[in-house]
């Protein structure tokens, strides 16, 4: 009798939902090699796995844009809605309300959310539609060739674009300002903080909006230029450190010795914060929008929560929703009676 042992595959390993995380993967990009798109597109699909969401109960959203690509590359099993350019969050809000029970998450960019979509932006988020919204930020339009973004630096000068002379928008102050209920800033060269920061807002229970900056290494991508990874890895000043600790987990600190933030998120799991060089609370707006108005005085890349709001009460929450999803009920459910509708004109007339 042989005693050679035969090797076995080692087998893949799987979440809590039974899935390894090759089933939350997507197709293979097609964006540029080095895109900061494709980093965050890694990064969500490591968070979805971690929070052992499953695809099928995840539906994503985008415009038009490179940005608005890359759902095609997280999430392959999941839902998915590519609209027209700006019109994401109509869409979304109109897909969210048919069915209330699934996760959305919502995929744009500088030139979707802060020039044609400006609008449909800021009213998304004074609704607080409950979603993730993740603004891919590089400052250029890259699929039409690197002309100037909305959020471009005055000052930046690009190669046959010339110099811009406008003010930039900044995504994460016109998300506070629009009273947006969870706010944060990463950067695509950060992957551990940004995967916490998605993570963090998957589990939020209102619009979660994600403004990360994420070079464009063909049109935006010179040293100097404030959207590229040497800049951004220069000038990041984070707020904390930040771990993310789902409600199921053992709450466990592995920092240095420092001061340690608790931050309770809706679901009863938790934000763990370490201060860094200032003693900084994400829950106080006003708060907020100081540290934001010292970083672009001072020319930081600030990432990290910057406004968390525990208690929010968002869109779906104000009507009389059934907890069967809107688009399952049958016709007979969805419409009045003819009893109905006679007693209604007997009113009216």
């Amino acid at each position: 009798m042989s005693d050679q042992i035969t090797a076995q595959a080692p087998r893949a390993q799987v979440n809590l939902a039974g899935l390894t995380k090759n089933d939350y993967r997507g197709l293979p990009s097609t964006l540029c090699q080095g895109c900061g798109h494709n980093s965050i597109a890694s990064q969500i699909i490591a968070a979805a796995y971690e929070l052992n969401l499953v695809p099928e109960n995840v539906v994503k959203f985008s415009g038009i844009g490179c940005s608005s690509k890359s759902p095609t590359y997280f999430l392959s099993r999941s839902f998915g809605f590519n609209g027209l350019h700006g019109r994401m969050p109509s869409l979304a809000t109109g897909a969210l309300f048919g069915d209330h029970t699934v996760h959305g998450i919502g995929v744009s960019g500088d030139g979707d959310s802060a020039s044609i979509g400006m609008g449909q932006f800021k009213h998304m988020i004074r609704r607080n539609v409950p979603m993730v919204y993740i603004v891919e930020n590089n400052g250029v339009y890259g699929l039409t060739k690197g002309q100037f973004s909305a959020t471009a630096e005055r000052g930046l000068q690009l190669k046959k674009q010339g110099t811009n002379p406008y003010l930039p928008i900044d995504i994460a102050w016109e998300a506070l300002v629009s009273n947006a209920s969870f706010v944060a800033r990463s950067f695509a060269g950060d992957p551990k903080q940004a995967k916490e920061l998605i993570k963090a807002a998957m589990t939020h229970n209102g619009i979660a909006v994600l403004d990360i900056i994420s070079p464009c290494v063909t049109f935006n991508n010179e040293d100097s230029a404030m959207h590229s990874y040497a800049w951004g890895k220069d000038h990041e000043v984070a707020l904390h450190d930040l771990a993310f600790v789902p409600k199921a987990d053992e709450i466990m600190v592995d920092y240095e010795d420092g001061e340690i933030r608790e931050v309770t998120m809706h679901d009863g799991s938790q934000i763990i914060l370490k201060k860094l060089e200032r003693d900084y609370d994400p829950t106080q707006r006003a708060n907020a929008m100081q540290i934001l108005e010292e970083a672009n005085r001072k020319q930081w890349l600030l990432t990290g929560l910057i406004f968390y709001d525990p208690n929010p009460a968002n869109l779906l929450e104000q009507y009389d929703l059934p907890d069967e999803a809107l688009n399952r009920l049958s016709s007979d459910r969805l419409r009045p009676s003819r009893e109905s509708i006679d007693t209604i004109n007997s009113l009216m007339f």
